[in-house]
């Protein structure tokens, strides 16, 4: 599923991770501490070996770095101030994972140890300005030219990602120049596929619905949820409206039981722009239960929402590709899909998908955190083994999806 992106920044085999924190001068400690926390079951540990090409004591190293960055970001980026640009989690040369904070400070600074203190040109204050410039045009009815596909901040590279198609460099151009975003901070890459739609017409499992156009329509469940007494889950927009009924596939394309209905969708239509999440009501006759289908590789337990930060690893389960793994590259993504449609607010993974398994969950595997349900991406899972998790997908983030409909995300021990 990964693109070729004739201009991506930095090593396909680097991981990123975004703002982290605690004074810098705790932080030897606290990765000393969580040395000996390493619990992730042993076929998570597999898949991640599998989808992101690190050996075991590569994981093991890895695992002690986003524990940390978990437990430090906020921190990092209140130390730096107006001068923070950003942080991320990064492989070394060796192999070896690092945490990086990116500083406009000129004045050297002391770094404990697996945390390096990097300048950089523009603050991540600058560059989420200049990338909400991009998206202001959206508000004022601008539409989005064909083309371009994505923006984002990138913060590896310190600069705001504008995604063109072949051909299309000229139109990327133009956008930002009538956005009024600081063209000096923009940096374009060239993408050889358009992202598009997760919902399939053939394979895999998960849920139809037939809107009775003669066509079943497949997608993926996201997370369970719960409204007052009302026993749901999350999904994406696209994969539905509010009212239309949800089936179990009792066999490939074959409508099995009613699971429920379409609580709320939102989703804009081609040439419009907003978010990309949906809720189904489910059936009092049936359960769900608080776990994301691993495919062979273990179930996770649904511990939680905390969001991961840039770089840290993920896991994602849908009904035609099923588990695979990747890393989170880039919040606050927008995306036009080649059909229209242009989403805000997605975050960027490395993790391949495919056709239906849209809606379907990304979750964290070392700590069970819900991230997400699949919008849409480019590319497939074939091949890709040990290539990063395959390339470009994109999810609605779950915590907007819970407040925007008042869920609680159902959650386990």
């Amino acid at each position: 599923m990964q693109s070729s992106l004739s201009k991506y920044g930095h090593s396909p085999r680097r991981m990123i991770l975004a703002p982290l924190a605690t004074a810098v001068v705790m932080a030897g400690t606290a990765f000393q501490a969580l040395a000996a926390s390493d619990t992730v079951d042993p076929a998570l540990r597999q898949a991640l070996q599998r989808d992101l090409g690190l050996t075991a004591s590569q994981v093991s190293q890895y695992l002690k770095v986003e524990r940390l960055a978990d437990q430090q970001q906020k921190a990092l980026e209140k130390q730096q101030g107006r001068n923070f640009a950003g942080s991320w989690i990064e492989r070394k040369a060796d192999g070896s994972f690092q945490l990086v904070v990116g500083t406009t400070s000129v004045g050297k600074q002391k770094a404990a140890a697996g945390v390096e203190i990097r300048q950089a040109k523009h603050s991540f204050a600058s560059l989420k300005a200049s990338k909400a410039q991009l998206d202001d045009q959206l508000a004022r009815g601008a539409k989005v030219p064909k083309g371009v596909y994505a923006w984002y901040v990138d913060v590896p590279s310190n600069t705001v990602v504008v995604s063109v198609g072949v051909g299309a460099e000229q139109a990327g151009i133009d956008y930002v120049a009538r956005s009024g975003a600081d063209a000096n901070a923009v940096r374009f890459e060239t993408m050889q596929e358009a992202p598009e739609l997760r919902l399939a017409v053939q394979g895999g499992r998960g849920y139809l619905r037939d809107p009775g156009d003669g066509y079943l329509y497949a997608c993926s469940v996201g997370f369970p949820v719960t409204q007052g007494s009302t026993l749901g889950f999350a999904t994406a927009g696209h994969c539905g409206t509010a009212g239309e009924i949800v089936y179990n596939e009792a066999s490939q394309w074959v409508l099995g039981v009613k699971i429920g209905s379409f609580a709320a969708a939102s989703f804009p239509a081609p040439g419009g722009s907003g978010p990309d999440y949906a809720w189904v009501k489910v059936d009092n006759t049936h359960t769900l239960s608080p776990t994301v289908y691993g495919y062979g590789n273990g179930d996770v337990t649904v511990k939680g929402s905390t969001e991961a930060a840039v770089g840290a690893a993920l896991c994602r389960s849908g009904r035609t590709s099923g588990w695979h793994c990747g890393a989170i590259a880039a919040k606050n993504v927008t995306v036009t899909y080649v059909s229209g449609e242009t989403i805000q607010n997605l975050t960027r993974t490395t993790a391949c998908s495919e056709g239906g398994d849209s809606g379907g969950s990304f979750i964290t595997t070392s700590t069970g955190q819900a991230q997400g349900v699949l919008s849409g991406g480019s590319g497939n899972c074939k091949g890709r083994a040990g290539k990063d998790g395959g390339g470009n997908s994109y999810f609605q983030p779950i915590n907007p999806i819970l407040n925007a409909y008042n869920l609680t995300l159902r959650t386990g021990t």
